[in-house]
Protein backbone atom coordinates (compact mmCIF):
# COMPACT_ATOMS: atom_id res chain seq x y z
CA UNK A 1 0.00 0.00 0.00
CA UNK A 2 1.29 3.38 -1.50
CA UNK A 3 1.03 6.31 1.83
CA UNK A 4 1.82 9.89 1.56
CA UNK A 5 3.91 11.37 4.25
CA UNK A 6 3.14 15.14 4.25
CA UNK A 7 5.00 17.96 6.87
CA UNK A 8 3.40 20.97 5.90
CA UNK A 9 4.32 25.29 6.68
CA UNK A 10 5.84 25.84 4.12
CA UNK A 11 4.47 27.95 1.05
CA UNK A 12 4.61 26.39 -2.55
CA UNK A 13 6.08 28.60 -5.29
CA UNK A 14 7.25 27.93 -8.45
CA UNK A 15 5.84 26.56 -11.93
CA UNK A 16 3.43 23.23 -13.13
CA UNK A 17 2.40 22.31 -16.04
CA UNK A 18 -1.45 21.52 -15.84
CA UNK A 19 -2.44 17.98 -17.27
CA UNK A 20 -4.93 17.22 -19.82
CA UNK A 21 -8.91 16.90 -18.79
CA UNK A 22 -9.60 13.49 -17.45
CA UNK A 23 -13.16 14.18 -18.05
CA UNK A 24 -12.45 14.84 -21.35
CA UNK A 25 -10.57 12.07 -23.04
CA UNK A 26 -12.08 9.42 -21.07
CA UNK A 27 -15.45 10.38 -23.13
CA UNK A 28 -13.47 10.72 -26.02
CA UNK A 29 -12.08 6.80 -26.52
CA UNK A 30 -15.51 5.83 -26.09
CA UNK A 31 -16.65 8.42 -28.51
CA UNK A 32 -13.59 7.00 -31.37
CA UNK A 33 -16.00 3.95 -31.60
CA UNK A 34 -18.49 5.52 -33.67
CA UNK A 35 -16.21 5.31 -36.27
CA UNK A 36 -13.17 2.70 -37.96
CA UNK A 37 -10.96 5.26 -38.72
CA UNK A 38 -7.43 6.43 -36.45
CA UNK A 39 -7.96 9.27 -33.73
CA UNK A 40 -4.96 10.67 -32.32
CA UNK A 41 -5.01 12.15 -29.36
CA UNK A 42 -1.96 14.51 -27.34
CA UNK A 43 -1.92 16.49 -23.66
CA UNK A 44 -3.41 12.83 -22.49
CA UNK A 45 -2.68 12.71 -18.99
CA UNK A 46 -0.59 9.84 -17.26
CA UNK A 47 -3.08 8.76 -14.54
CA UNK A 48 -5.23 5.69 -14.00
CA UNK A 49 -8.30 6.41 -14.55
CA UNK A 50 -6.93 6.63 -18.31
CA UNK A 51 -5.41 3.39 -18.17
CA UNK A 52 -9.02 1.69 -16.69
CA UNK A 53 -11.45 3.53 -19.68
CA UNK A 54 -8.30 2.37 -21.82
CA UNK A 55 -8.57 -1.66 -21.05
CA UNK A 56 -12.10 -1.23 -21.41
CA UNK A 57 -12.36 0.04 -24.56
CA UNK A 58 -9.86 -2.85 -26.00
CA UNK A 59 -12.25 -5.09 -24.73
CA UNK A 60 -14.53 -4.14 -27.50
CA UNK A 61 -11.66 -4.17 -30.00
CA UNK A 62 -9.68 -0.94 -29.34
CA UNK A 63 -5.88 -0.99 -30.78
CA UNK A 64 -4.19 1.90 -29.05
CA UNK A 65 -0.50 2.93 -28.45
CA UNK A 66 0.12 4.97 -25.68
CA UNK A 67 3.88 7.13 -25.55
CA UNK A 68 2.57 8.19 -21.75
CA UNK A 69 5.79 10.37 -21.70
CA UNK A 70 5.02 12.67 -25.01
CA UNK A 71 1.49 12.51 -23.91
CA UNK A 72 -0.10 11.01 -27.16
CA UNK A 73 -2.10 8.55 -27.53
CA UNK A 74 -3.29 6.65 -31.30
CA UNK A 75 -6.59 4.75 -31.39
CA UNK A 76 -8.33 2.83 -33.48
CA UNK A 77 -11.77 0.32 -33.72
CA UNK A 78 -11.44 -1.60 -36.93
CA UNK A 79 -14.10 -3.61 -35.93
CA UNK A 80 -16.49 -4.44 -32.43
CA UNK A 81 -15.15 -7.80 -31.87
CA UNK A 82 -17.31 -7.94 -28.31
CA UNK A 83 -19.97 -5.76 -27.29
CA UNK A 84 -19.52 -7.50 -23.98
CA UNK A 85 -17.82 -5.74 -21.40
CA UNK A 86 -16.68 -8.64 -18.36
CA UNK A 87 -18.41 -8.18 -15.12
CA UNK A 88 -15.02 -7.61 -13.18
CA UNK A 89 -15.03 -3.97 -14.53
CA UNK A 90 -18.13 -3.61 -12.08
CA UNK A 91 -17.52 -0.24 -9.92
CA UNK A 92 -13.84 0.59 -12.01
CA UNK A 93 -15.09 3.36 -13.00
CA UNK A 94 -18.42 5.55 -14.58
CA UNK A 95 -17.36 4.94 -18.36
CA UNK A 96 -19.20 1.17 -19.13
CA UNK A 97 -22.83 3.19 -19.17
CA UNK A 98 -21.10 5.31 -21.53
CA UNK A 99 -20.06 2.52 -24.08
CA UNK A 100 -24.17 1.90 -24.40
CA UNK A 101 -24.53 5.32 -26.81
CA UNK A 102 -21.06 4.67 -28.82
CA UNK A 103 -21.92 1.14 -29.55
CA UNK A 104 -25.34 1.32 -30.19
CA UNK A 105 -25.22 2.41 -33.49
CA UNK A 106 -22.27 0.15 -34.08
CA UNK A 107 -23.29 -3.45 -33.54
CA UNK A 108 -26.57 -4.69 -33.91
CA UNK A 109 -25.55 -7.53 -30.87
CA UNK A 110 -26.82 -7.17 -27.46
CA UNK A 111 -24.59 -4.80 -25.78
CA UNK A 112 -23.76 -6.04 -21.93
CA UNK A 113 -21.66 -3.22 -19.76
CA UNK A 114 -21.50 -3.84 -15.92
CA UNK A 115 -22.94 -1.34 -13.58
CA UNK A 116 -20.95 1.87 -12.32
CA UNK A 117 -18.55 2.69 -9.96
CA UNK A 118 -19.52 5.78 -7.50
CA UNK A 119 -17.53 8.06 -4.74
CA UNK A 120 -19.46 8.26 -1.72
CA UNK A 121 -20.73 11.74 -2.63
CA UNK A 122 -24.23 11.32 -3.43
CA UNK A 123 -26.77 9.26 -6.14
CA UNK A 124 -25.47 9.26 -9.47
CA UNK A 125 -28.49 7.62 -10.90
CA UNK A 126 -28.42 5.93 -14.66
CA UNK A 127 -31.91 7.33 -15.18
CA UNK A 128 -31.30 9.78 -16.91
CA UNK A 129 -29.44 8.09 -19.52
CA UNK A 130 -32.01 5.14 -20.08
CA UNK A 131 -34.72 7.85 -21.15
CA UNK A 132 -32.88 9.14 -23.64
CA UNK A 133 -31.27 6.51 -25.21
CA UNK A 134 -35.05 4.48 -24.71
CA UNK A 135 -36.22 7.96 -26.41
CA UNK A 136 -34.02 7.24 -29.51
CA UNK A 137 -34.74 3.46 -29.91
CA UNK A 138 -32.97 1.57 -27.93
CA UNK A 139 -33.85 -1.03 -25.09
CA UNK A 140 -32.42 -0.70 -21.76
CA UNK A 141 -32.35 -4.08 -19.79
CA UNK A 142 -31.10 -4.38 -15.98
CA UNK A 143 -30.21 -7.96 -14.89
CA UNK A 144 -28.27 -9.94 -12.65
CA UNK A 145 -25.55 -12.33 -14.23
CA UNK A 146 -23.80 -14.85 -11.68
CA UNK A 147 -24.47 -12.44 -8.61
CA UNK A 148 -23.39 -9.51 -10.82
CA UNK A 149 -25.50 -6.30 -12.12
CA UNK A 150 -25.39 -5.69 -15.81
CA UNK A 151 -27.09 -3.80 -18.47
CA UNK A 152 -28.36 -5.10 -21.51
CA UNK A 153 -29.24 -2.86 -24.56
CA UNK A 154 -29.92 -3.10 -28.40
CA UNK A 155 -31.72 -1.10 -30.66
CA UNK A 156 -33.44 -4.60 -32.95
CA UNK A 157 -35.56 -1.22 -35.45
CA UNK A 158 -32.22 0.74 -35.51
CA UNK A 159 -32.08 4.31 -33.78
CA UNK A 160 -34.16 7.02 -34.72
CA UNK A 161 -33.90 10.32 -34.23
CA UNK A 162 -35.97 12.49 -31.91
CA UNK A 163 -36.28 15.10 -29.51
CA UNK A 164 -34.77 14.54 -25.43
CA UNK A 165 -35.76 16.89 -22.60
CA UNK A 166 -33.67 16.67 -19.40
CA UNK A 167 -34.83 16.53 -16.22
CA UNK A 168 -31.58 17.57 -14.89
CA UNK A 169 -28.20 18.95 -16.99
CA UNK A 170 -25.95 15.69 -16.07
CA UNK A 171 -22.98 15.74 -18.05
CA UNK A 172 -22.88 11.66 -18.69
CA UNK A 173 -26.37 12.03 -19.71
CA UNK A 174 -25.82 14.63 -22.05
CA UNK A 175 -22.87 12.89 -23.51
CA UNK A 176 -24.45 9.55 -23.72
CA UNK A 177 -27.07 10.75 -25.77
CA UNK A 178 -24.92 12.85 -27.96
CA UNK A 179 -23.32 9.81 -28.58
CA UNK A 180 -26.55 7.32 -29.46
CA UNK A 181 -27.76 10.41 -31.71
CA UNK A 182 -24.36 10.33 -33.83
CA UNK A 183 -25.96 7.31 -35.95
CA UNK A 184 -29.49 7.45 -35.37
CA UNK A 185 -31.63 8.11 -38.47
CA UNK A 186 -32.50 11.84 -38.59
CA UNK A 187 -31.69 14.60 -36.56
CA UNK A 188 -32.01 14.58 -32.32
CA UNK A 189 -32.29 17.51 -30.31
CA UNK A 190 -31.15 17.72 -26.57
CA UNK A 191 -33.10 20.08 -24.61
CA UNK A 192 -32.01 20.82 -21.41
CA UNK A 193 -28.53 19.48 -21.56
CA UNK A 194 -25.28 19.75 -19.78
CA UNK A 195 -22.63 22.26 -21.57
CA UNK A 196 -19.39 21.98 -19.62
CA UNK A 197 -16.26 22.68 -21.20
CA UNK A 198 -15.39 18.74 -21.43
CA UNK A 199 -18.80 18.26 -22.80
CA UNK A 200 -17.82 21.42 -25.58
CA UNK A 201 -14.45 19.14 -25.92
CA UNK A 202 -16.25 16.25 -27.16
CA UNK A 203 -18.40 18.10 -29.38
CA UNK A 204 -15.21 19.70 -31.14
CA UNK A 205 -13.78 15.94 -31.47
CA UNK A 206 -16.88 14.98 -33.20
CA UNK A 207 -16.77 17.29 -35.05
CA UNK A 208 -14.10 16.56 -36.73
CA UNK A 209 -14.69 12.86 -36.69
CA UNK A 210 -17.32 13.77 -39.21
CA UNK A 211 -20.37 14.15 -37.39
CA UNK A 212 -22.60 17.75 -37.69
CA UNK A 213 -23.09 18.87 -34.70
CA UNK A 214 -23.89 22.32 -32.76
CA UNK A 215 -25.30 23.95 -29.51
CA UNK A 216 -27.83 26.38 -29.47
CA UNK A 217 -28.23 28.99 -27.25
CA UNK A 218 -30.91 27.77 -24.76
CA UNK A 219 -28.67 24.51 -23.54
CA UNK A 220 -30.28 22.58 -26.94
CA UNK A 221 -27.84 20.51 -28.86
CA UNK A 222 -28.47 19.45 -31.90
CA UNK A 223 -27.12 15.83 -33.89
CA UNK A 224 -27.62 15.38 -37.27
CA UNK A 225 -26.64 11.35 -38.18
CA UNK A 226 -23.63 10.33 -39.63
CA UNK A 227 -22.51 7.81 -42.06
CA UNK A 228 -18.97 9.15 -42.94
CA UNK A 229 -16.22 9.42 -40.93
CA UNK A 230 -12.58 10.39 -40.94
CA UNK A 231 -9.39 10.35 -38.93
CA UNK A 232 -9.13 12.91 -36.30
CA UNK A 233 -5.66 14.47 -34.06
CA UNK A 234 -6.84 16.34 -31.20
CA UNK A 235 -5.71 18.12 -28.29
CA UNK A 236 -7.16 17.41 -24.94
CA UNK A 237 -8.35 20.72 -22.99
CA UNK A 238 -6.42 21.35 -19.88
CA UNK A 239 -8.15 20.03 -16.64
CA UNK A 240 -9.48 22.35 -15.64
CA UNK A 241 -9.98 20.81 -11.81
CA UNK A 242 -6.34 20.39 -11.53
CA UNK A 243 -5.52 23.91 -12.30
CA UNK A 244 -7.61 25.06 -9.37
CA UNK A 245 -6.52 22.94 -7.18
CA UNK A 246 -2.67 24.06 -7.40
CA UNK A 247 -4.29 27.53 -7.56
CA UNK A 248 -5.95 27.13 -4.29
CA UNK A 249 -2.99 25.67 -2.63
CA UNK A 250 -0.67 28.20 -3.69
CA UNK A 251 -2.68 30.90 -1.80
CA UNK A 252 -3.47 28.54 1.14
CA UNK A 253 0.29 28.10 1.91
CA UNK A 254 0.97 32.15 1.08
CA UNK A 255 3.11 31.16 -1.58
CA UNK A 256 3.30 32.03 -5.48
CA UNK A 257 2.28 29.07 -8.22
CA UNK A 258 2.45 29.60 -11.98
CA UNK A 259 0.15 26.84 -13.70
CA UNK A 260 0.58 26.67 -17.36
CA UNK A 261 -2.19 26.13 -19.49
CA UNK A 262 -4.57 27.16 -17.29
CA UNK A 263 -7.54 28.30 -19.48
CA UNK A 264 -9.61 31.38 -17.93
CA UNK A 265 -12.47 30.94 -19.59
CA UNK A 266 -13.00 27.63 -18.12
CA UNK A 267 -12.60 29.00 -14.76
CA UNK A 268 -14.31 32.41 -14.25
CA UNK A 269 -16.92 31.34 -11.75
CA UNK A 270 -13.72 29.85 -10.04
CA UNK A 271 -11.56 33.22 -10.50
CA UNK A 272 -14.51 35.48 -9.28
CA UNK A 273 -14.47 33.51 -6.40
CA UNK A 274 -10.94 33.78 -5.72
CA UNK A 275 -11.01 37.61 -5.73
CA UNK A 276 -13.80 37.99 -3.49
CA UNK A 277 -11.73 36.16 -1.09
CA UNK A 278 -8.35 38.43 -2.14
CA UNK A 279 -7.07 35.40 -4.34
CA UNK A 280 -4.90 36.67 -5.83
CA UNK A 281 -4.15 35.60 -9.72
CA UNK A 282 -2.90 37.13 -13.08
CA UNK A 283 -3.60 35.74 -16.23
CA UNK A 284 -0.85 35.23 -18.79
CA UNK A 285 -0.65 34.25 -22.54
CA UNK A 286 -0.17 30.76 -21.76
CA UNK A 287 -1.63 30.54 -18.07
CA UNK A 288 -2.56 32.28 -15.04
CA UNK A 289 -0.42 32.73 -11.81
CA UNK A 290 -2.21 32.60 -8.27
CA UNK A 291 -0.43 33.88 -5.85
CA UNK A 292 -1.44 35.23 -1.96
CA UNK A 293 -1.34 38.44 -1.66
CA UNK A 294 -2.43 39.31 2.18
CA UNK A 295 -5.44 38.34 4.59
CA UNK A 296 -7.66 36.01 2.93
CA UNK A 297 -11.50 37.55 3.59
CA UNK A 298 -14.67 35.47 4.72
CA UNK A 299 -18.00 36.71 4.22
CA UNK A 300 -18.29 34.86 0.86
CA UNK A 301 -21.55 32.76 0.16
CA UNK A 302 -20.35 29.97 -2.50
CA UNK A 303 -23.14 27.73 -4.21
CA UNK A 304 -22.25 24.56 -6.54
CA UNK A 305 -23.65 24.40 -9.95
CA UNK A 306 -23.97 22.99 -13.77
CA UNK A 307 -21.63 24.83 -15.88
CA UNK A 308 -21.20 27.94 -16.21
CA UNK A 309 -21.91 28.02 -12.56
CA UNK A 310 -19.39 26.83 -9.59
CA UNK A 311 -18.39 23.71 -9.97
CA UNK A 312 -18.71 21.03 -7.75
CA UNK A 313 -15.08 19.54 -7.66
CA UNK A 314 -13.83 22.77 -7.03
CA UNK A 315 -15.76 23.16 -3.71
CA UNK A 316 -13.47 20.85 -1.09
CA UNK A 317 -10.40 22.17 -1.64
CA UNK A 318 -12.30 25.89 -1.52
CA UNK A 319 -13.37 25.35 1.76
CA UNK A 320 -9.62 24.38 2.65
CA UNK A 321 -9.36 27.92 1.32
CA UNK A 322 -11.87 29.51 3.02
CA UNK A 323 -10.45 27.65 6.51
CA UNK A 324 -7.54 29.97 6.12
CA UNK A 325 -9.91 33.12 5.78
CA UNK A 326 -11.06 35.78 8.61
CA UNK A 327 -14.13 35.34 9.28
CA UNK A 328 -17.10 33.30 7.94
CA UNK A 329 -18.18 31.54 4.74
CA UNK A 330 -21.40 29.74 3.62
CA UNK A 331 -21.23 26.96 1.09
CA UNK A 332 -24.41 25.52 -0.64
CA UNK A 333 -23.65 22.05 -2.88
CA UNK A 334 -26.41 21.74 -5.19
CA UNK A 335 -24.72 18.84 -7.18
CA UNK A 336 -24.93 15.80 -5.34
CA UNK A 337 -26.62 15.77 -1.68
CA UNK A 338 -23.83 13.88 0.33
CA UNK A 339 -20.58 15.47 -0.45
CA UNK A 340 -19.78 16.51 2.71
CA UNK A 341 -18.83 13.47 3.80
CA UNK A 342 -15.07 14.46 3.96
CA UNK A 343 -15.91 17.55 6.28
CA UNK A 344 -15.06 15.08 8.98
CA UNK A 345 -11.37 14.60 8.62
CA UNK A 346 -11.08 18.40 8.41
CA UNK A 347 -12.44 18.90 11.94
CA UNK A 348 -10.73 16.37 13.30
CA UNK A 349 -7.24 18.61 12.00
CA UNK A 350 -8.58 21.42 13.71
CA UNK A 351 -11.22 23.47 11.06
CA UNK A 352 -14.50 25.09 12.27
CA UNK A 353 -17.18 23.84 10.23
CA UNK A 354 -20.73 22.97 10.59
CA UNK A 355 -22.99 21.18 8.37
CA UNK A 356 -26.65 22.02 7.90
CA UNK A 357 -29.48 20.28 5.88
CA UNK A 358 -31.44 23.55 4.69
CA UNK A 359 -30.13 25.60 1.58
CA UNK A 360 -27.97 28.55 2.38
CA UNK A 361 -28.55 29.63 -0.99
CA UNK A 362 -29.91 32.41 -3.01
CA UNK A 363 -32.40 29.97 -3.85
CA UNK A 364 -34.00 26.30 -2.96
CA UNK A 365 -32.10 23.38 -4.77
CA UNK A 366 -33.35 19.90 -5.11
CA UNK A 367 -32.45 18.60 -1.82
CA UNK A 368 -34.10 21.43 0.14
CA UNK A 369 -36.41 19.64 2.77
CA UNK A 370 -34.89 16.18 2.30
CA UNK A 371 -32.49 16.20 5.25
CA UNK A 372 -29.39 15.49 3.78
CA UNK A 373 -26.79 17.75 4.64
CA UNK A 374 -25.42 19.95 1.96
CA UNK A 375 -24.91 23.34 3.20
CA UNK A 376 -21.62 24.52 5.22
CA UNK A 377 -20.57 27.65 7.11
CA UNK A 378 -17.07 27.48 7.51
CA UNK A 379 -15.16 29.75 10.25
CA UNK A 380 -11.53 30.94 10.14
CA UNK A 381 -8.51 31.32 10.32
CA UNK A 382 -7.90 27.28 11.39
CA UNK A 383 -4.43 26.01 12.31
CA UNK A 384 -4.35 22.75 10.71
CA UNK A 385 -2.96 19.60 13.14
CA UNK A 386 -1.29 16.74 11.30
CA UNK A 387 -3.22 13.35 11.69
CA UNK A 388 -3.03 10.06 9.74
CA UNK A 389 -5.66 10.15 6.85
CA UNK A 390 -7.76 8.24 4.96
CA UNK A 391 -8.90 9.33 1.36
CA UNK A 392 -12.51 8.42 0.43
CA UNK A 393 -12.59 9.74 -2.43
CA UNK A 394 -10.66 11.72 -5.46
CA UNK A 395 -11.50 15.48 -4.76
CA UNK A 396 -11.28 15.14 -0.91
CA UNK A 397 -8.02 13.66 -1.43
CA UNK A 398 -6.63 16.60 -2.84
CA UNK A 399 -8.62 18.86 0.11
CA UNK A 400 -6.52 16.71 2.46
CA UNK A 401 -3.38 16.72 0.79
CA UNK A 402 -3.81 20.85 1.35
CA UNK A 403 -4.75 20.22 5.09
CA UNK A 404 -1.74 18.60 5.40
CA UNK A 405 0.56 20.94 3.93
CA UNK A 406 -0.89 23.52 6.26
CA UNK A 407 -0.05 21.51 9.03
CA UNK A 408 3.13 22.32 10.82
CA UNK A 409 3.80 18.26 12.15
CA UNK A 410 3.94 15.28 9.25
CA UNK A 411 0.67 14.05 8.38
CA UNK A 412 0.11 10.20 6.66
CA UNK A 413 -2.48 9.75 3.69
CA UNK A 414 -3.70 6.21 2.58
CA UNK A 415 -5.83 5.89 -0.36
CA UNK A 416 -3.70 6.77 -3.06
CA UNK A 417 -5.57 5.44 -5.65
CA UNK A 418 -8.38 7.84 -5.69
CA UNK A 419 -5.39 10.59 -6.09
CA UNK A 420 -3.82 8.58 -8.85
CA UNK A 421 -7.32 8.66 -10.61
CA UNK A 422 -7.24 12.40 -11.47
CA UNK A 423 -3.98 13.95 -10.65
CA UNK A 424 -0.72 13.23 -12.87
CA UNK A 425 2.55 12.54 -10.90
CA UNK A 426 0.96 14.49 -7.90
CA UNK A 427 3.82 14.26 -5.33
CA UNK A 428 6.54 15.48 -8.19
CA UNK A 429 4.58 18.11 -9.13
CA UNK A 430 4.25 19.42 -5.36
CA UNK A 431 7.89 18.20 -4.48
CA UNK A 432 8.94 20.72 -7.39
CA UNK A 433 6.71 23.67 -5.83
CA UNK A 434 9.10 23.04 -2.44
CA UNK A 435 6.50 21.17 -0.86
CA UNK A 436 8.22 18.26 2.30
CA UNK A 437 6.08 15.59 0.48
CA UNK A 438 7.43 12.02 0.28
CA UNK A 439 5.22 8.60 -1.31
CA UNK A 440 6.10 4.91 0.54
CA UNK A 441 5.10 2.00 0.33
CA UNK A 442 4.67 -0.49 3.41
CA UNK A 443 5.86 -3.67 3.29
CA UNK A 444 2.48 -5.78 4.72
CA UNK A 445 -0.45 -4.38 2.50
CA UNK A 446 -3.75 -3.03 3.71
CA UNK A 447 -6.87 -3.98 2.16
CA UNK A 448 -7.15 -0.14 -0.24
CA UNK A 449 -10.48 1.19 -0.97
CA UNK A 450 -12.19 0.03 -4.42
CA UNK A 451 -11.56 2.55 -7.06
CA UNK A 452 -14.11 4.23 -8.62
CA UNK A 453 -15.12 7.66 -9.97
Amino acid sequence: MDLFKITGGKPLAGNIKAAGAKNAITKMLVASFLSDKKCTFTNVPNISEVETTLNLCKEIGMEAHWDREEGRMEVITKEIKSSYVPLNYTGANRIPILMIGSLLGRTKENIIVPTVGGCKIGKRPVDFHVMALEKLGAIIEYRTIKNERAYFAHAPEGMLGTVIELPYPSVMATENAILAACRAKGKTSIHGAAIEPEVIDLILFLQKLGVVIYVDVDRTIHVQETTTFYEVEHRVITDRIEAASFGMAAIATKGKIFVEGAQQPHMITFLNKLRQVNGGFAVKENGIEFFYQGPLKGGLHLQTDVHPGFLTDWQQPFVVLLTQAIGSSVVHETVYENRFGYIDTLIDMGAHVERFTQCLGDRPCRFASQNYQHSLIVKGPTKFQAKEITVPDLRAGFAYVMAALLAKEESTLSGLPYLDRGYENLEEKLQSLGADIERITTLAPKEEPAIVT
